[in-house]
């Protein structure tokens, strides 16, 4: 179970992301957000499968 500030990314992607919320009631429950090269801030939702914890 992941915790809201951990840093996590896809088990085969290099994007760090920082899990934000949660939103049990959703498959896709995971809330994460992460700064693209181009400095935006991006959020994204995914489930507990599709992430590991980053280490950095």
């Amino acid at each position: 179970m992941f915790k809201k500030g951990q840093n996590v990314k896809q088990e085969f992607g290099n994007q760090v992301m920082k899990v934000i919320d949660f939103e049990p009631e959703l498959i896709e429950n995971i809330i994460t957000q992460w700064e693209d090269e181009l400095g935006n801030i991006m959020t994204g939702k995914f489930t507990e499968s599709q992430l590991v914890i980053a280490d950095e």
